[in-house]
């Protein structure tokens, strides 16, 4: 089956680039030039990636990425004209899986997104068969769910991918470099306070579930998924 692949860009030569070299590496493609016409053909066309630049008519890649997240897993690379340090943040924040600035060289972009599609059919067809329970909580990738005391919990693909990874080796300590690889799972250039972030909102959704568990920071390293039982 062929792998589908979305592209939200204002700029229609930059899709028809795109759409012309990734039909040529055998990808079923289609095209948007605004956000709004993104959420649309994502919904009707059910890509297994999106393309998303941020800068766009009508909604902006920022909102668009929070739209397909409200009901969504799929993986989305930001593409966009911006280098800052504040935009890799903002965008691993919303759930995107992968940033690449342009101009960007075509080879590099398609090995990203096979990077990012084996990672998410290896979530979904591997260590998803596991269900990761501890007393109050438990945690599904496979479903993508989340249950405090029996009720599912809403909550952001990457927060949930955060504790699950967290939760499956508990008791062992990461630094903020090691869960930025290991979750997002590409090299990221800046600082890594997104995970400082999605810690602090983990924290909100948990706090009171348990006394047999906690999401702990160790000073000075990073931080863990401590089992007290």
């Amino acid at each position: 089956m062929e792998t589908k692949l979305l592209i939200v860009d204002d700029d229609v030569n930059i899709c028809d680039m795109l759409r012309l070299y990734f039909e040529n590496e055998g990808y079923k493609v289609k095209t948007a030039n605004d956000g709004m016409d993104g959420i649309s053909y994502f919904k009707a066309f059910e890509p297994d990636l999106v393309l998303l630049d941020i800068m766009m008519p009508k909604k902006d890649g920022w909102q668009v990425c929070r739209e397909i997240r409200e009901v969504s897993a799929k993986p989305v690379i930001m593409i966009t004209a911006k280098g800052e340090v504040f935009d890799k943040v903002l965008g691993l924040e919303l759930g995107a899986d992968d940033f690449i600035v342009k101009p960007f060289d075509m080879k590099e972009l398609s090995a990203r997104i096979k990077a990012v599609l084996r990672r998410y059919n290896a979530q979904c067809k591997g260590q998803d068969n596991e269900v990761v329970k501890f007393e109050n909580m438990e945690i599904s990738l496979q479903k993508y769910e989340l249950k405090l005391c029996g009720k599912a919990i809403d909550i952001p693909p990457k927060e949930l991918e955060l504790l699950y990874f967290l939760a499956s080796n508990y008791n062992r300590v990461f630094t903020r470099d090691q869960l930025l690889d290991k979750v997002w799972g590409f090299d990221y250039l800046g600082d890594s306070r997104t995970v400082d972030v999605h810690v602090k909102r983990l924290r909100e959704k948990l706090e009171g579930i348990s006394d047999k568990w906690v999401l702990k920071t160790v000073w000075g390293v990073g931080y863990k998924f401590e089992s007290l039982s």
